[in-house]
């Protein structure tokens, strides 16, 4: 049995050791996983600040996190975008880079923890991130051999500072690549010099805190700097659109029913819709952008920006709707369009027998395919769009150029950052979403929409405005209708429509009595076709069946 006494046992304690003075407290010391999962977390922070500070030179589409997702968008099954945009809609592009981020920051929390305890694993994850990430970089439309190096250099730089956080990680508490164990639940080193332990938990801490900071400070300006985007903001700000040589009609005087609520007869810039493919909202310089028309064609030719904004321009209220979008749902919207008809490009570049089809091309690689003899009808304002409710195209929405055509869905005609116009043929090409399992051709279905009162709302027995917005582009709407409780259909009230390339509003005066009621609405249009009950998905063509709400009255 041991003879020592506490003031004995004191004497020797690590407090009663420490070289600051008897009862002073050791250092504190780190749990070791998590201590050496932070030293690669600040790995990847130092890894992606490096790749986007050699990507503002080399390109800014080469930053590894916007590839990857990028890739991650054209590699995801179809079902998958579609539950994505019906979960989160417009904000589906935040909810990838989160989930990017989380990945990420997985990936180097096991780095940094594979590094201390089994090096070099730690770099090895490291580097089959980055190759990925290489991969995904110089696959990307319009990518060089050069899209390679941001994401070189990172993680060139990413395994210096994972190797020399996990030596100063082992040097503070004695553990990892020597090989000697620790006790996990207390994280006390055999080593009695806490002298040592002092300066090595500082080195870390500095190195770990300065490289955290810097890297953070230098990814963050490069980030900000390599949004192009704000560039191409700047530019349409100084931009002055030029006077239509054919104005569009004034919306007529009953177009809006003035209810709230409801959706506006034309909808505001910063309301519209935005679905794409693009990552990063490409910056293009008008000062460089070009319009190339070619393929099976008589006369190929290039269209500069300056030889477009001299060109006699049309305006044309047209409603566009992405094919994505659900019965009932909002990736619809309405705007006055300024541009060029894409039947008098198509006229000059003067088309071969055979052609059926206009591949249009985005700068970031995305395609569409539209039918040729749609963009060459005379009554329908297909156009390669400038300006967008009196104000140059939003850079989100296509600036400098995009494609507009009535009657069509987006994926097979809006094109936004136009670049080129391939004339070619259906059997010869396909397009982006086509090959996802989308129909080629993706004509707009007649739908309609409950907008108030909105479902599973309380409203008040008497008179009760249910009203929403019914479209059929290109075809028109003839009627609109709405029943209670699976009764009679009743004929709504429709609002003047612009013309037959818009949505029309309506309203029915509902005499509401007390109770739970289901409502729901059905559109005709101009051809005689009825919207069908039965529910449709969104692929390959479209949604459709009848928007259904429930409300409560009391």
């Amino acid at each position: 049995m041991s003879t020592r006494t506490p003031e004995s046992a004191a004497s020797t304690s690590p407090a009663a050791r420490d070289p600051r003075g008897p009862g002073r407290p050791a250092p504190p010391r780190p749990h070791p996983a998590v201590a050496a999962g932070a030293v690669g977390v600040v790995s990847a922070i130092a890894t992606l600040a490096i790749a986007e500070l050699v990507a503002l030179v080399v390109a800014p589409a080469a930053s590894p996190l916007l590839a990857v997702g990028s890739l991650v968008i054209d590699l995801v099954p179809g079902w998958v975008k579609d539950l994505v945009i019906a979960l989160f809609g417009t904000n589906d592009k935040v909810v990838l880079l989160l989930c990017l981020a989380v990945l990420v920051a997985a990936l180097a929390f096991l780095s940094g923890l594979l590094e201390w305890r089994r090096p070099p694993w730690g770099t090895v994850v490291l580097g089959i991130v980055g190759v990925i990430a290489v991969i995904a970089a110089t696959t990307r439309a319009g990518a060089t051999g050069m899209w390679a190096s941001p994401t070189v250099a990172g993680v060139i730089v990413g395994v210096l500072v994972l190797r020399f956080g996990s030596e100063r990680l082992s040097a503070w508490i004695g553990v990892g690549s020597s090989g000697r164990q620790v006790d996990s639940r207390t994280a006390i080193s055999p080593d009695p010099s806490l002298a040592d332990t002092a300066v090595s938990r500082r080195r870390f801490l500095v190195f770990t805190g300065a490289t955290a900071v810097g890297a953070l400070l230098v990814g963050v300006g490069a980030r900000v700097a390599n949004a192009a985007a704000a560039a191409a903001d700047t530019a349409r700000r100084a931009l002055r659109l030029p006077t239509a040589a054919t104005p569009a009609a004034p919306v007529p005087a009953g177009a809006d029913l003035g209810i709230d609520g409801l959706s506006p007869v034309v909808t505001p810039n910063g309301e519209f819709y935005r679905i794409d493919t693009a990552l990063q909202v490409p910056g293009v310089d008008p000062a460089t952008w070009s319009l190339r028309v070619f393929g099976e064609v008589e006369e190929e030719f290039e269209l500069s920006w300056d030889e477009l904004l001299a060109l006699p321009m049309q305006e044309s209220t047209v409603t566009l709707a992405c094919v994505s979008n659900e019965v009932g749902g909002d990736l619809i919207g309405n705007a006055l369009w300024l541009g060029y008809p894409l039947r008098e490009l198509l006229a000059r570049a003067k088309p071969r027998e055979g052609a059926d089809m206009v591949l249009s091309r985005s700068i970031d690689g995305f395609t569409a395919g539209t039918p040729l003899s749609v963009l060459q009808e005379e009554d329908r304002d297909s156009l390669i769009a400038i300006g967008m409710n009196g104000e140059p195209l939003p850079v989100e929405h296509g600036f400098p150029a995009r494609l507009v055509v009535p009657g069509l869905y987006g994926y097979v005609s809006a094109t936004k950052w136009v670049v080129s116009l391939e004339v070619t043929r259906f059997s010869a090409a396909s397009a982006y979403w086509t090959d996802r399992g989308w129909s080629a051709e993706g004509p707009v279905k007649t739908q309609s929409r409950i907008d108030v009162p909105t479902n599973r709302a309380r409203v008040s027995a008497g008179t009760v405005a249910v009203a929403g917005v019914a479209w059929a582009q290109h075809t028109g709407i003839d009627r609109v209708e709405v029943r209670v409780d699976g009764g009679d259909w009743t004929e709504a009230r429709l609002a003047t429509a612009i013309s037959a390339d818009t949505w029309v509003q309506w309203v029915y005066e509902w005499d509401a009595t007390a109770g739970d009621h289901t409502l729901q609405v059905r559109a005709t249009d101009n051809a005689g076709t009825t919207q069908g009950e039965r529910e449709v998905p969104v692929v390959p063509d479209g949604a459709e069946g009848w928007h259904t709400i429930d409300v409560s009255v009391s």
